[in-house]
């Protein structure tokens, strides 16, 4: 066991010498005598009686910083609700965007559809006059041909 002097002690637990005496009157703390000198033992009343002495003492100093008023408590869930509300109020918007965007490109989609389907259309109406127009020319080459060696036949008759 270790014994400390009195200004040993009080330099130890933080207490001055008026509140180690008043806590070896009352029998707090474990003493002993020694040539004139009195010895205390720090393993006892140190964690019944200094440290709840010191976090009481820190405690009182700082409560007021450590209180947290209510009103600051409902202004912070105040502010919680509010931002919770704006975001759901812009998740609404953002999806009533997307829904008619959606839309849009839906009647775009179609409208595309729609002129896909008359260009297949021209383009097969074009082909089928493309045909008749190359045998119509054919036809006419042969025409032209034949007449052109028919006069050339009277010709050189």
């Amino acid at each position: 066991m270790t014994w400390m002097s009195d200004d040993e002690y009080c330099k130890l637990t933080g207490l001055d010498i008026n509140a180690v005496n008043d806590l070896v009157e009352h029998g707090k703390l474990t003493v002993k005598t020694e040539d004139g000198v009195r010895y205390i033992d720090p393993s006892k009343g140190a964690t019944e009686v200094v440290v709840p002495a010191k976090l009481k003492e820190l405690s009182e100093k700082n409560r007021h910083e450590m209180l947290v008023q209510p009103e600051f408590v409902e202004k912070t869930i105040g502010t919680i609700i509010n931002l919770h509300e704006k975001v759901l109020d812009a998740k609404d918007e953002t999806l009533e965007a997307v829904r008619v965007e959606n839309e849009f490109l839906r009647e775009a989609l179609a409208s595309l559809q729609e002129l896909y389907d008359e260009d297949r259309q021209t383009i097969h109406t074009l082909q089928e006059q493309l045909k008749l127009s190359q045998q119509e020319v054919e036809f006419m080459r042969r025409k032209y041909k034949m007449m052109w060696n028919k006069a050339i036949e009277e010709h050189t008759n």
